[in-house]
């Protein structure tokens, strides 16, 4: 019997630990405002040793003994959280740390040089063998996934029914991560599998679209907004001193010279991946500065950039952006240059303090490298966006391989995702899968459309564009006007447009239609048909290169209408357009224009130029125009029916327009054929330090004796706002010519001196400076005109410049309440006021204050 005690004790310590409950804890750690991971924090149970380390991501597993009531966790900065358990074997936990806690700072003193600076010169002396621009060419397999979520909240938004539909759907799906009331709310999320072919010399860039999963609240499917949204735009390389991100020019962290505007120290060596690696803290000397703070990685070896973890200032004079974070791992050098293998980008944007912040995340994981293997086949490179994704509608609603969602269910990435998600990221799919179909949701969607685009998604046609429903002027009083265009919903070949107006002042009715046909993509061949019968602006006919902004169209119609000499014009067009090549496109047009002035104009309707030749007023000009268009590295992305330019180019845009032209082709006898010569040369430049140049170069040549309708008149303004297409300080009709040259630099200093003033800097200021410069005149056949009308009105005398150029310069201000900019512009030449005043011929200014709103980040 004694033996036995002890040996039935012995049993029962054996036996019970193998009956004790075991439990995996699996989770994430996140910041509680923006959903961004918290690495390397602490997760325990409460009162016991037992603990575990969060990795990079913020994830964790930890497996435990017995049954704790709670587990928590801490990190530097925030303050600690802990959770209830269940008694469920297995069971995940989403921390989302809030602020607080005591954050450290390292103090580093070392004497002598600081040894950052012999590892940034190595890496200088290694760039021709490390950079990527040394490749040929590089294809690749890339992932690209896109999440887009609100944070911060406001209260009155937060009550909104949209918002507390989709809280109310991530408590029914059990997602913590947009359940609670302060969480990121999820809105839209996209994945894309693509194969991108890149060339180094000259750039060019395609990528091959593979398969494409859109979730929540997103663009319409084939868009051209949907066909972007994760493709591998996101291509960062901080060997060039600059790096462009949203049109901001960044300062690389390892530039030539970088060490005039950071400060550099090296904190340890480690290995990354199975390189020995300097790990280096970069800080901008001045927070205002486009510059980041974080942490590089230079190769102990070859000196190759290998890691970056970097985050521009909060300071940083960068309108609307809060917080903007990258984070790249590069290939290891003994495979070659490097090449972003994992890109993480993270922009959280606030229109203004106390609103909702939109927080934008890009995840891009490549493999599969090839390097200098360049495709050979004519046009290979030609198109930087190829999708053989199916439109929705072959597939109908749910989108086959356009969703990512074969019929069988389940989704593509689901099986062939090289990314695990983040606890976080399965919550927050789970909620956007079911919120597209909530009524209020859809509902959002239809004005984030007429917001974006302009126009009002009405079952298959789209209404507006909505800036030019209404317009006021001197000339046709109130203006209405309707328009509508189709969808790809009727056709994706054809695309049509009109418009019905109406001016309670002049009463005339203005109407057009305007019709295309793609008759082939590749080239993008497209075939035109135009009519248009309404009131226009003299002063407006002849500036060929105004861009197509939908913006400046709807502003011209306000204010002096008659001071821009109003026609009555009906216009009959056919065109036709194709790519040659990548960058080069040909248009040609065949138009027709008869015009009935309704201001004072007369014209001779022969060559003979004496007192008593014949004259007319009304005028037909029908016109043969041959465009050629050369832009080598611009970027078009199609789809559906439209095509449009993205990203930034490096190199000039040229386009060339030439004009034969006939005058009153009925008319007996008919007068001589014309020509016109135009050519513009655009380009945006960076200055370095200085900023960022934009300069338009344009010279326009009628060898022709013409009516001053078809002469070139510069574009004047007389108006209180800034125009950056016009001479700011001339009047309209100030100066008309047959050959002419002229030059707009407009200088973006972006914070230089204005960031280092205290007091100052805080306002985020930025200095402009701009100069416009046109030289020309008139040939003597061209001066000549009648003095008087038909109807004995007197005829102003045709004016131009003389031996000198006109001049005007200017200085200014702007991101003034992140929008405004105010200009300061002198008139440097013909300073002196014309010899006659008159409403026709206005006293100009010498100097003018002009404000203007525009949108910079």
């Amino acid at each position: 019997m004694r033996l036995f005690v002890p040996l039935l004790l012995v049993l029962c310590l054996w036996v019970l630990p193998a009956a004790a409950q075991h439990i995996v804890i699996s989770g994430q750690v996140v910041e509680a405002t923006n959903g961004e991971p918290v690495p390397f924090a602490s997760i325990f149970i409460p009162k016991t040793s037992t603990g575990v380390t969060a990795d990079a991501e913020g994830r964790f597993k930890l497996a435990v003994t017995g049954t704790p009531d709670s587990i928590a966790v801490s990190a530097l900065g925030f303050a600690t959280q802990r959770r209830k358990l269940s008694g469920a074997e297995a069971q995940t936990v989403l921390f989302r740390l809030k602020s607080g806690g005591v954050a450290l700072t390292e103090v580093i003193v070392r004497p002598g040089e600081n040894p950052a600076f012999r590892i940034l010169r190595e890496v200088q002396k290694h760039k021709p063998q490390n950079e990527r621009s040394s490749l040929q060419a590089a294809e690749f397999d890339s992932y690209n996934r896109i999440e887009t979520s609100l944070i911060e909240l406001p209260a009155s938004l937060a009550k909104r029914k949209v918002i507390k539909d989709i809280r109310a759907l991530a408590v029914r799906r059990g997602a913590a991560a947009a359940a609670d009331p302060d969480a990121p709310l999820p809105l839209f999320a996209s994945e894309v599998s693509s194969r991108v072919y890149q060339r180094f010399s000259p750039l060019r860039r395609r990528e091959d679209l593979l398969h494409k999963q859109m979730r929540g609240a997103g663009p319409r499917e084939g868009s051209v907004l949907s066909q972007m949204l994760g493709s591998n735009f996101q291509n960062f390389d901080f060997y060039p001193n600059w790096q462009n991100i949203l049109g901001k020019d960044f300062i690389s962290p390892i530039a030539e010279g970088g060490r005039l505007t950071y400060d550099y120290d090296l904190l340890d060596s480690v290995f990354v991946g199975k390189d020995w690696c300097y790990k280096i803290a970069v800080a901008p000397k001045r927070a205002h500065d486009l510059a980041f703070k974080g942490t590089i990685w230079i190769t102990a070896e070859s000196y190759a950039l290998r890691r970056v973890e970097l985050v521009a200032s909060p300071e940083a004079n960068i309108n609307f952006v809060n917080d903007l974070r990258i984070f790249q791992e590069l290939t290891p050098p003994s495979e070659g240059p490097g090449l972003p293998a994992r890109t993480k980008l993270v922009i959280s944007v606030r229109p203004y303090e106390k609103q909702a912040a939109m927080l934008v995340r890009f995840t891009t994981v490549s493999s599969n490298f090839v390097r200098n293997q360049p495709h050979t086949e004519p046009g290979f490179y030609d198109q930087p966006i190829v999708s053989s994704l199916v439109e929705p509608a072959d597939q109908g609603a749910g989108g086959g391989l356009l969703g990512g969602l074969p019929q069988g269910g389940g989704g593509y990435f689901d099986q062939h995702r090289p990314d695990t998600l983040s606890l976080s990221e399965r919550q927050t799919f789970a909620v956007l899968d079911s919120a597209r179909e909530l009524p209020s949701v859809r509902n959002v969607l239809d004005w984030v459309e007429l917001f974006v685009n302009g126009y009002k998604r009405a079952g298959r046609w789209e209404l507006g564009p909505i800036l030019y429903t209404y317009a006021h002027n001197n000339f046709e009083g109130s203006r209405f006007r309707l328009g509508f265009r189709t969808t790809p919903d009727i056709s994706r070949n054809w695309v049509t447009q009109g418009y019905v107006a109406y001016g309670t002042k002049s009463e005339r009715l203005g109407y057009g239609l305007k019709t295309s046909l793609i008759a082939e993509r590749r080239h993008w061949t497209v075939f035109g048909a135009e009519y248009r019968h309404d009131v226009e602006q003299t002063a407006l006919l002849d500036n060929d290169f105004l861009p197509e902004n939908n913006l400046f169209v709807a502003a011209s119609r306000f204010g002096r209408f008659v001071q821009g000499r109003p026609i009555l014009r009906d216009l009959y067009a056919l065109s036709a357009q194709r790519d040659l090549f990548h960058g080069f496109t040909q248009t040609l047009t065949l138009r027709h224009q008869a015009i009935k002035p309704l201001h004072e104009f007369a014209y001779f309707r022969t060559s003979d130029r004496s007192p008593n030749a014949p004259i007319g007023s009304n005028i037909t000009l029908s016109e043969i125009v041959l465009e050629s268009r050369y832009a080598p590295d611009e970027n078009l992305v199609q789809s559906e029916n439209r095509r449009r330019a993205i990203g930034l180019k490096r190199l000039p845009v040229f386009t060339f327009r030439y004009t034969l032209g006939f005058s009153n082709l009925t008319q007996d006898p008919t007068p001589p054929p014309y020509q016109k010569f135009n050519l513009l040369i655009t380009h945006s430049v960076s200055t370095g330090q200085l900023g960022r140049l934009n300069y338009r170069l344009e010279g326009s040549y009628i060898p022709n004796a013409v009516p001053y309708l078809v002469l070139k008149t510069p574009l004047g303004n007389q108006t209180p706002f800034y125009n950056a297409n016009a001479f700011n300080l001339m009047n309209y009709f100030e100066f008309v010519t047959d050959h002419s040259v002229s030059l707009r630099l407009d200088q973006h200093f972006e914070g230089l001196l204005l960031n280092s003033i205290p007091g100052i800097r805080a306002l985020n200021l930025r200095l402009v400076g701009t100069a416009n410069v046109l030289y020309g005149s008139l040939s003597a056949a061209n001066t000549a005109q009648p003095r008087f009308t038909r109807e004995g009105q007197e005829v102003p005398p045709i004016p131009t410049l003389d031996k000198q150029p006109y001049v005007e310069v200017g200085y200014g201000i702007e991101n003034i309440l992140k929008f405004i900019r105010v200009d300061f512009i002198h008139r440097v030449t013909y300073r002196k006021q014309p010899a006659i005043v008159a409403p026709r011929t206005p006293e100009h200014r010498n100097f003018g204050i002009l404000v203007g709103a525009q949108f910079r980040l």
